[in-house]
């Protein structure tokens, strides 16, 4: 492990002074990034999926609740799975609790996957999260948000993962953005991959230190990640 040099206070404070430069430069383009967004183009959701949840079956209208707006988190965790994806369940750590401030500004959070209900609620109770996690088994949600693939597959976002025209597995992450025009929901904005680092306070954490998030050289990039329960 090489560490920077030690420096005097001033001289620490100018290059400080200069990195803060490049950090607001970076916010500014980062708010700029957040209006094109806002911008995008609304495409209506013509499928009636239903989703099985703690309420029994809901649509994805009923996800809204009394709100304006719906963020979901697509969870990994495949019918046939035992338990949840760990980087997913790493995300889930981050985004727990975040629903109540949400709601205060007009929008509801839930996090979808495609194993059973039953599966879903064992292990949120497990990892101790209280987030709303409801179910897509037996519709074509995953899928059409580009999420969960099986070969020769397209999605409506788009071919493949990540608008790439490729397919990494059959289960991948996400986040889709959804506004209701009274009875009508629209689809806004999906993010994939790297897009979901923003969401990752853990991991934003980490970049503030010298270290960083220590994954160079690994086998895989979060080959250290456990589910939290699991650690030695």
């Amino acid at each position: 492990m090489n560490l920077n040099k030690p420096v005097s206070r001033e001289e620490w404070l100018d290059a400080r002074r200069a990195l803060l430069q490049r950090e607001k430069a970076f916010t500014r383009e980062r708010d700029a990034l957040s209006a094109l967004r806002r911008e995008l183009p609304l495409v209506k959701v013509e499928t009636p999926y239903l989703f099985h949840t703690e309420t029994g079956a809901q649509s994805l209208l009923d996800l809204f609740g009394n709100n304006k707006q719906l963020i979901i988190y697509h969870f990994m965790f495949g019918p046939d799975w035992q338990e949840g994806c760990p980087s997913c369940s790493f995300w889930a750590d981050n985004l727990d609790g975040i629903d109540a401030h949400l709601a205060a500004r007009d929008t509801a959070f839930a996090c979808v996957s495609n194993a059973s209900l039953e599966k879903l609620l064992a292990y949120r109770k497990r990892l101790g999260w209280n987030f709303n996690w409801v179910s897509a088994e037996d519709t074509s949600f995953s899928a059409d948000f580009a999420v969960s693939f099986h070969e020769g597959d397209e999605s409506l976002t788009g071919t493949g993962y990540n608008y790439s025209g490729n397919i990494y597995g059959k289960e991948m992450p996400g986040i889709s953005v959804f506004i209701r025009d009274g009875d009508t929901v629209l689809h806004s904005y999906s993010t994939y991959s790297r897009g979901l680092d923003m969401m990752n306070g853990a991991y934003h954490m980490l970049d503030l230190t010298p270290l960083g998030r220590q994954e160079d050289g690994l086998d895989g990039t979060m080959s250290w990640l456990r589910r939290r329960d699991a650690y030695g």
